[in-house]
């Protein structure tokens, strides 16, 4: 690799997107997809058409929540749900659903960005919000000890994100919550690695960073929740007739889904499952950090070491005009997608499931070249 002085990007170069928001897609899912926008193999319609009461509709449904089992392991006490709104939508809807009596606190850990917002959405049905543990004050550098933080045992459920993306921190390991409900936002690390699906309550996660397009969020709710769920809630906003109607109450985003299928079967079928996935993220991870970690302090990196993040690697450079420069001369290399969140700034690669181990590769190697022409401005 030679760094290019042109501003233009050479259309021999591979394109590497590493962005945060909308993430990649593995190149088999594209052309699928992009067949099934003119046909669904085997049934001369449009994927962008498809009635949602056919069969066709409930036939995709039923193969994606398949999958989605099989990849998991999710028993039959839990139900998956396929809604619109985003993971933003679901903020409001755990307390609207699940914070039945308005006399208990509800539990919630501020990790970060996505998780901060959470809270204030739950504020809004009542304001004796527990934030059992902020990393605010030490700007979101590492996620707590368990003995960092504590529970209240009388609390409706307790709500944390798994990853965060703006900051790049991510939790080993679910909290443990005893008999109180879990719920955990997976928006950007779920279907990245195995997980015990028994230690949680609700999990959600919206498609667009690692399981498909935008549009669909998915939804895994434990039977029991559903008892408790009050009745004056609006009722597309009630997680028990999109539980009845099996995720067609209103005209499901059904392209959207088509293309989380599509990821599924990629999954079982080229990756083998998530143990070999959970295998590829910790491999593209090493490599960047690894390039932080023996760069003598060119790279800095924002997470703390035992709190980073297998799928969103954020470090700065000295000053923000290296960055910008740095950004720009990965861009001319095929590298885009590079820039941090706008609330923290510095530098983000996203190893979202569908960046191939190649990509992190390619990027550490212009990380090492750019380290070693520009290191006299690491100060």
């Amino acid at each position: 690799m030679t760094l290019p002085n042109s501003n233009s990007i050479a259309t021999s170069l591979p394109l590497y997107n590493f962005s945060g928001g909308v993430g990649l897609l593995p190149p088999t899912v594209i052309s699928e997809a992009q067949q099934a926008i003119l046909e669904v193999p085997g049934t001369r319609i449009s994927a962008l058409v498809i009635n949602h009461r056919s069969q066709l509709c409930r036939d995709i449904l039923d193969e994606t929540e398949k999958n989605l089992r099989t990849l998991l392991t999710i028993p039959d006490n839990y139900h998956i749900l396929f809604l619109q709104g985003g993971a933003s939508l679901q903020f409001s809807m755990i307390p609207m659903n699940l914070w039945v009596n308005k006399n208990q606190p509800v539990d919630y850990l501020v990790s970060g960005y996505w998780s901060s917002k959470a809270i204030k959405e739950a504020e809004i049905e009542k304001k004796n919000v527990n934030i059992i543990w902020n990393g605010k004050a030490q700007k979101f550098v590492r996620v707590p000890r368990p003995d960092e933080y504590q529970i209240d045992p009388d609390a409706a459920y307790v709500h944390y994100y798994s990853n965060e993306t703006v900051e790049g921190l991510q939790f080993e390991n679910p909290l443990e919550t005893g008999d109180i409900p879990l719920v955990c936002d997976m928006s950007s690390d779920f279907l990245a690695k195995p997980i015990d699906i028994s230690k949680y309550a609700l999990i959600y996660a919206h498609a667009q960073k690692n399981i498909g397009a935008a549009g669909v969020t998915v939804v895994i709710i434990r039977d029991d929740l559903l008892e408790c769920i009050p009745d004056n809630i609006p009722t597309i906003l009630d997680y028990r007739p999109h539980v009845e109607m099996k995720s067609i109450y209103n005209t499901p985003p059904i392209f959207a889904i088509y293309v989380v299928l599509l990821v599924t079967r990629w999954l079982l079928n080229d990756i083998g499952g998530l143990t070999n996935m959970a295998q590829q993220s910790q491999h593209k991870a090493a490599l960047l950090y690894k390039a932080i970690d023996e760069s003598q302090g060119f790279y800095r990196g924002h997470a703390q070491v035992d709190s980073r993040s297998l799928i969103n690697v954020v470090f700065n450079l000295a000053t923000p005009n290296l960055e910008r420069q740095f950004i720009e001369t990965a861009e001319r290399l095929g590298i885009i997608g590079l820039e941090g969140h706008r609330s923290l700034g510095g530098i983000r690669a996203s190893l979202y499931n569908s960046m191939p181990v190649e990509g992190a590769l390619y990027l550490q190697n212009f990380m090492l070249e750019f380290q070693q022409q520009f290191k006299g401005q690491q100060q």
